[in-house]
């Protein structure tokens, strides 16, 4: 089993709600609490397991907003875990998920050092690493409904953006999206082999523009038929 999430980009919206539902999430989690500094001040800050960057993609006209989530890719060769010198930083054999034990880590931030996407945040108050789980202490859960068991981001994503499941199974929700959208890895060249996957924003549709005065005409027929009805 190899579980891990499928983000498409062509849908996402940026409106942040995959950030603030983790945070919420695995501030009471098996991670233990998230800390902030001045989260209501005029310079707040605060350790986030997942943030969302947005590009402007192409040259004008023809430009594309992308927005961008980010967390732990869960690497199949995670450099993460190569260079913990304690082995807080594991890869789990049973469905590949990457952790950092709490007790092990002494915040020596090797990790996020060695980290290309910049998926690990030290809490400063805790003195310890904190990224993705997977939201582990969700997905294995089986006091709860079967179809509340995914990531806390795969919930709460208002467009559906996010996907969750083993990508071992060729017949699984994330393995059809990879394979009918083309999904792709981030940074390949770096040979680290990420689970998670991207779609790619979709080529717009053109659409062919009306004049000005039949956009006016049909507007004002629709107008008139509503009014006499």
């Amino acid at each position: 089993m190899k579980l891990g999430l499928v983000i498409d980009l062509d849908t996402c919206v940026g409106c942040h709600a995959c950030a603030t539902a983790c945070k919420q999430w695995n501030t009471s989690g098996t991670i233990g609490p998230l800390a902030d500094s001045e989260p209501y001040g005029k310079d707040p800050s605060g350790t986030w397991l997942n943030r969302v960057r947005t590009y402007e993609v192409g040259d004008s006209p023809d430009s594309k907003t992308v927005h961008m989530p980010m967390s732990c890719l869960h690497c199949e060769d995670a450099a993460c875990v190569t260079v913990c010198p304690t082995g807080a930083s594991y890869k789990r054999v049973e469905d590949g998920i990457v952790l950092v034990d709490q007790d092990q880590c002494m915040g020596c931030n090797l990790c996020a050092w060695a980290c290309p996407y910049g998926a690990r945040e030290l809490d400063q108050q805790q003195g310890t690493m904190k990224k993705c789980t997977l939201c582990i202490d969700r997905i294995y859960d089986e006091q709860l409904p079967e179809a509340e068991r995914q990531p806390a981001c795969v919930l709460t994503c208002p467009t559906k953006s996010r996907l969750f499941g083993d990508f071992d199974d060729p017949q699984s929700e994330v393995s059809v999206a990879v394979r009918e959208r083309g999904g792709q890895d981030l940074m390949p060249e770096l040979g680290y082999q990420p689970t998670n996957k991207y779609l790619p924003p979709r080529n717009p549709k053109v659409v062919a523009k009306m004049e000005r005065r039949s956009v006016v005409g049909l507007l004002s027929s629709w107008v008139n038929k509503v009014i006499l009805r």
